[in-house]
């Protein structure tokens, strides 16, 4: 099974935006950081770009951060990405003619529905800005 790490790519890069704020922020050093394809980085930039985050400027590794990080949650970033699917997964192929294979899809539907309600709600309470913190913390302590 394969999951995505869109998400999570997308946070680093903001992330590695404010870390490196002065440094190197071509995509080809955030790739390096994500160990990623630049071509990968790019495509979230762009995301990330048309959903307000960053500015981008073509042709310059000069990319910022066109929110405030204390402003960027992880909703906001969840959303800007391109997600073709839900939080939770609900296997679509069981046993219809099985009590429970025949009713395991509406009873989960149901119930991650609400899970996914409450993770959204979460998202939306932590900031871009708790991320980076969180990362600089645990640097310091290494």
């Amino acid at each position: 099974m394969k999951y995505s790490h869109k998400l999570s790519d997308a946070i680093h890069i903001l992330a590695y935006l404010i870390v490196y704020k002065d440094g190197d922020l071509s995509s080809k050093a955030i790739a390096a950081s994500i160990e990623a394809n630049a071509s990968v980085v790019r495509n979230l930039m762009s995301d990330l770009r048309k959903a307000g985050l960053i500015r981008t400027q073509p042709g310059s590794a000069n990319t910022t951060l066109n929110v405030d990080p204390k402003q960027i949650t992880l909703l906001n970033v969840y959303q800007a990405i391109s997600m073709d699917h839900n939080l939770l997964h609900i296997d679509p192929k069981t046993n219809p003619q099985c009590i429970v294979g025949g009713n395991i899809q509406d009873t989960l539907n149901k119930y991650y529905a609400d899970i996914e309600e409450t993770a959204f709600q979460r998202m939306n309470e932590i900031t871009i800005q708790d991320i980076t913190d969180d990362i600089l913390t645990r640097q310091k302590t290494k």
